[in-house]
């Protein structure tokens, strides 16, 4: 009977203490700072269970309502994310004596990359006391058409998703994307002006692509490396065509290229075509489109074991010949060929 006289008081001092201990655990487990930032390093939690980034502020009510919990949990992830590449510019003052060439260097670039994001220096050299942008490192600007995505652009340049997303500061929807690993080429030099120039198929027939152009992660060693051309898939000893009218600048063994074939077209353009069995042209040679180089082999030290061509495109500029994605070009000249 003793218990059941005390159970009343028990049972009021139980719901007087529950506020109290209700009052303590909605407090974050953080100090405030006197600017209004979190002091402490990690996060905030609330009674309702869910981790609060400090660098965001949202309402107690917003963590306890489960609907909102993927909406937060991707502002979450987000807050770990780079400032957009682009947002990420520094300036450089040219100063007497400086070339493209060192101020690149200085800054781990290549020159091409300052040559995309300042079209002034594209007119020759660069002049003392002109500012140039400086990206925090290699690639293009690019602006993303009006019914495309960023996805498209990455798909298009031949680059991971995620790590164009990260790039760019995890935007949902950029209108401009700066693309790494990517070298930039002149404007001037459209597909659709090229494809005059350049509109033999390099192979007698259409082929699939064992290697792309762009960074590739090497199986068996790990490495990123920089792949200059397209590797067209084709049987050993195919004929190899020349893709438009020139000259042979080259015809002969070439280091990892192999039996090589160099041919410069107008306009400042030029087509290699690496790895063959055999040359059929002489250095100084005039050649005609379509006309055989030579045929399909395995010299050198080809990127992928399959049997294919080796095929670049570049343009000549004062950084010397630089490497272009050969692969719009390929498809206007199947369109061309049929």
């Amino acid at each position: 009977m003793t218990l059941y006289r005390w159970l009343p008081i028990f049972s009021t001092l139980l719901w007087l203490f529950i506020p109290a201990l209700e009052v303590k655990a909605n407090r974050p487990l953080a100090k405030i700072a006197p600017d209004g930032q979190d002091a402490h390093p990690t996060r905030i939690i609330f009674s309702c269970g869910v981790g609060v980034p400090p660098a965001q502020e949202f309402a107690r009510s917003d963590f306890c309502n489960k609907s909102n919990l993927p909406r937060l949990v991707k502002q979450a992830q987000n807050l770990n994310c780079p400032a957009p590449a682009l947002e990420r510019l520094s300036k450089h003052l040219v100063a007497f004596g400086e070339t493209l060439e060192s101020i690149a260097r200085q800054y781990n670039l290549i020159p091409a990359t300052l040559l995309g994001l300042n079209p002034s220096l594209r007119s020759g050299g660069v002049q003392v006391g002109s500012e140039i942008l400086i990206p925090p490192f290699n690639g293009i600007r690019v602006e993303v058409p009006a019914n495309q995505t960023w996805r498209d652009v990455a798909t298009a340049y031949n680059v991971r998703e995620a790590i164009l997303y990260e790039v760019n500061g995890c935007q949902e929807n950029p209108r401009v994307v700066f693309v790494p690993g990517v070298n930039w080429s002149p404007e001037t030099l459209g597909v659709e002006e090229v494809s005059r120039e350049l509109t033999g198929y390099p192979l007698p027939a259409m082929a699939a692509v064992g290697l792309r152009y762009g960074w590739q992660l090497r199986l068996g060693t790990g490495k990123v490396e920089f792949h200059s051309g397209v590797d067209l898939l084709a049987t050993p000893d195919t004929p190899v065509l020349a893709a438009g009218n020139g000259v042979v600048a080259f015809a002969g063994e070439q280091g990892n290229y192999g039996n090589l074939v160099v041919i410069n077209h107008q306009d400042g353009l030029q087509t290699r075509y690496a790895h063959l069995a055999n040359i059929t042209v002489t250095t100084g040679q005039r050649i005609m489109q379509g006309e055989q180089v030579g045929t399909v082999g395995a010299t050198g030290f080809p990127d992928i074991e399959a049997s294919h061509l080796h095929f670049e495109i570049r343009y000549n500029s004062d950084l010397g010949w630089v490497a272009e994605n050969p692969e719009p070009y390929l498809r206007n000249m199947g369109i061309a060929n049929r």
